[in-house]
């Protein structure tokens, strides 16, 4: 399944900057290495390498696997701007559409910085539960997870880093406010797990494996260590992400005062006068 995936990203990759040359758009190559490089790449060593194949066997190796999945690979592979690249290909007609979609109920929660924190800290709940025993342990869900994870992610960063300019100013400090609370948020699962010493996924049983393999409660021990880690390092990316929101904001706010007539900008300046004086009666 990694490999279909990783096959058929690059090919759509591919074919999305052929068409964006044809059309006078040729596709910066910056972003075709951000998005192979380090978006795919990223997605490759987690699936193909250690922590891919032995997550069924170690906790800490699915539990950094599911969160490098979820936080992590989303992000490295938006740096190639696969949702802008798509916007260029489509026809002026499709790309309203898509823009219309971005511009929805639904993408205006999910590209929510205070949403995709809250998300991440309820999947990494399912790491208390033996549900996570489950999913470890088996073969198909253990396959199928890691693709689930990964559309999850996306869903998550996509719209968040393609919705730069939406919010209002003040919707921004408060979920930059909001944002610092949740640190501790999504954390919290990561320090259950650590302290807890009582195997909360259900599987006791030694798997034979190397000398250093831990026992199942340091096992346990170490997957908190690395999701309370993983957690933390993800959230600054959002936070980068609300600051150029932010920037962006403030830059189009101040362009549209520069727009102003002297005579609009002094009925701006009277009527916030007015407020301040009624305010202060």
């Amino acid at each position: 399944m990694t490999i279909v995936i990783l096959v058929g990203a690059s090919v759509l990759y591919a074919l999305g900057m052929r068409t964006a040359a044809r059309r006078g758009s040729p596709w910066p190559r910056s972003r075709a290495v951000a998005f192979y490089a380090l978006g795919l790449g990223s997605y490759a060593l987690v699936e193909l390498g250690f922590l891919g194949t032995w997550s069924s066997e170690l906790r800490w190796a699915f539990v950094a696997r599911i969160a490098l999945l979820l936080l992590a690979v989303p992000g490295l592979i938006a740096l190639g701007r696969p949702l802008d690249l798509l916007r260029v290909c489509l026809s002026p007609a499709a790309r309203q559409r898509v823009d219309a979609v971005l511009d929805g109920r639904v993408f205006r929660v999910l590209g929510n910085a205070m949403f995709a924190t809250l998300f991440a800290a309820a999947v990494f709940c399912v790491f208390l539960t033996p549900l996570a025993g489950v999913l470890r342990t088996s073969p198909v869900l253990g396959e199928a997870i890691g693709v689930v994870t990964l559309g999850a992610g996306l869903v998550l960063v996509v719209p968040m880093m393609a919705l730069t300019g939406i919010h209002t100013s003040t919707f921004l400090a408060i979920e930059f406010l909001l944002a610092f609370v949740e640190l501790v948020i999504d954390s919290i699962p990561g320090i259950l797990l650590r302290l807890n010493d009582t195997i909360v996924d259900g599987v006791t049983t030694l798997t034979p494996g190397a000398a250093w393999w831990p026992n199942p409660l340091h096992d346990q021990h170490l997957a908190g260590d690395l999701l309370w880690f993983i957690a933390e390092v993800a959230d600054v990316p959002i936070l980068i992400i609300l600051l150029v929101r932010w920037h962006r904001r403030d830059r189009r706010e101040a362009a549209s005062f520069d727009e102003l007539t002297d005579e609009e900008h002094d009925a701006l300046v009277q009527a916030h006068l007015r407020g301040v004086r009624a305010a202060d009666g």
